[in-house]
């Protein structure tokens, strides 16, 4: 940090910083590392479980060990971000995350893999809101925000895609464990950037004690909840340990609430959440998060099972979705953040993925790609890619740096409950649509072709009928952002303030509109 920033406390301190973009890049490599995990392993899965004698039962556990950390420990990683340093969790994060990778990658048996993956949630719950927080402290100014957010965002959404391209060429042409080491280069590259590059504000880290029953009661609740929609899925909404697990996050998250309302140093302030603009924030992001996560399981299982795709040709099917939502979140959310309210970006942007999503009811065994499949995913690029980016900058607009962590972390927790939530809930509509169709038309298929082809149509006919859901839920999304979100385009003064000691958040800047 420049003498002359570290003066100039009510200016933007993140501005005199020379080194923020090269910071940026850094940031960017590291969540595009997190985001990539999320879906280059579901790629490799066959190939590992075959490799290590998993299970059809236990084969799960390689996605819910590590959804269960990551979403079980978001809200303590956040906070230890603030406590420790931003820097310092992001460097411990990408550290840990890189060993877990290794450990993954050597696995010679489930339960080192089940235990590399719950490490690998573990260090991405601590790494993703570190990332996120310093974009928020680092890029102060509206123009530079708007752009630093556009290329987070952009990163953010596409990169499970990304994920399903680079995991089907590693799986199909060198080996299943390629998937896990290719991170340890991706973290060595931004943690020697991070340390050499990265200056933190002054002033930014909160100094007050960690709350340990809000820890304690935060994990045990969201984990209880991510294992409720995962044990949903495999085991169906009426099972015993499902609706437990469900009954316990209830409790559990009410008692955190009223901790959080009565200690002096809460982990997760509710002035974070209950702001609106914020709560529409992750409100409408974790439902458009359902509604993704849904349609990247389908899209992967009609390309592949319906369409008779390779991963890696599958992996680039979805090459369009990822340019819309890059040029929807480098392009048009960049450019019109700093000139027209966030809501009148995320409103629109998820009304036209749900357009996309729209085209998606209309699947068919012999559906075109170029004719169907292309422009729904252009759409749905755009839409979200558009959405995004002003929701990522304004889940973080006007919160004490002190709390910046914590207010990542929620974004992160948004969009983690929300993938739980739209892989659970989708698939077991299109299970049960595609159990009903078969179950109709199985009687009037004489021979093995017309069975095989009353199977392919009503696997076909299960992901319209979530599809639909989808398209409800998108909508859904809109109307929060719209009726929420009522803050103005940003001007161009600074958004959080560094200095030491504020005790008031400081308002969001708003122009009449």
């Amino acid at each position: 940090m420049s003498e002359t920033a570290a003066k100039a406390p009510g200016r933007a301190l993140g501005a005199a910083d020379p080194n923020r973009w090269k910071a940026l890049a850094f940031i960017a490599i590291a969540q595009l590392m997190v985001v990539l995990d999320a879906t280059i392993v579901n790629i490799a899965l066959p190939s590992a479980q075959q490799d290590l004698g998993i299970s059809d039962g236990n084969r799960q556990w390689v996605v819910t060990a590590y959804a269960l950390a990551f979403g079980g420990l978001l809200l303590f990683g956040g906070r230890i971000a603030d406590l420790w340093g931003r820097k310092r969790a992001f460097v411990v994060g990408l550290g840990g995350f890189a060993a877990a990778s290794a450990l993954g990658g050597a696995a010679t048996n489930e339960a080192m893999m089940f235990g590399a993956r719950a490490l690998q949630g573990a260090f991405g719950a601590l790494l993703a809101p570190a990332a996120l927080s310093l974009l928020a402290v680092m890029f102060t100014d509206a123009k530079e925000r708007a752009k630093a957010f556009g290329i987070y965002g952009a990163i953010a959404g596409g990169g499970g895609a990304v994920g399903l391209i680079l995991g089907g060429f590693l799986t199909e042409y060198l080996d299943w464990r390629w998937t896990f080491f290719v991170n340890i280069p991706f973290a060595i590259v931004a943690a020697l950037g991070a340390w050499y590059v990265i200056r933190e504000p002054q002033g930014s880290r909160n100094r007050s004690t960690l709350d340990i029953p809000g820890v304690i009661l935060s994990t045990l609740g969201l984990v209880a909840l991510v294992y409720g929609f995962t044990r949903a899925e495999s085991d169906g909404w009426s099972d015993a340990t499902t609706i437990g697990m469900f009954v316990a996050s209830g409790v559990l998250l009410l008692a955190f609430v009223i901790v959080e309302a009565r200690v002096k140093a809460p982990l997760l302030p509710l002035r974070v959440v209950t702001e609106r603009n914020r709560g529409g924030v992750y409100l409408s992001l974790g439902l458009a998060i359902i509604a993704m996560f849904g349609l990247f399981l389908f899209l992967t299982y009609y390309l592949q099972i319906v369409k008779g795709y390779s991963p890696v040709k599958t992996g680039f099917a979805f090459l369009p979705m990822i340019a819309g939502m890059i040029t929807g979140s480098t392009q048009i959310g960049t450019r019109l953040m700093t000139r027209v309210a966030p809501r009148l970006l995320m409103g629109p942007g998820f009304l036209v993925a749900a357009l996309g999503m729209l085209l998606l009811t209309q699947l068919e065994i012999g559906s075109s790609y170029a004719a169907l499949l292309l422009p729904a995913m252009l759409l749905l690029g755009l839409g979200m890619g558009t959405a995004f980016m002003p929701a990522m900058s304004l889940a973080t607009l006007g919160v004490k740096p002190q709390d910046a962590g914590v207010a990542s972390a929620m974004v992160n927790t948004s969009q983690q409950v929300g993938g739980a939530i739209g892989t659970a809930l989708l698939n077991t509509i299109a299970a049960s649509a595609t159990t009903s169709y078969i179950a109709d038309h199985i009687a009037g298929a004489s021979s093995r072709s017309q069975q095989q082809l009353v199977q392919a149509q009503g696997l076909v006919q299960g992901y319209t009928a979530a599809i639909w859901f989808a398209v409800g839920i998108l909508v859904a999304a809109a109307l929060i952002a719209l009726t929420l979100i009522n803050a103005g385009r940003p001007g161009s003064t600074a958004v959080a303030s560094s200095e030491e000691g504020a005790e008031e958040e400081l308002p969001v800047p708003v122009v009449a509109h």
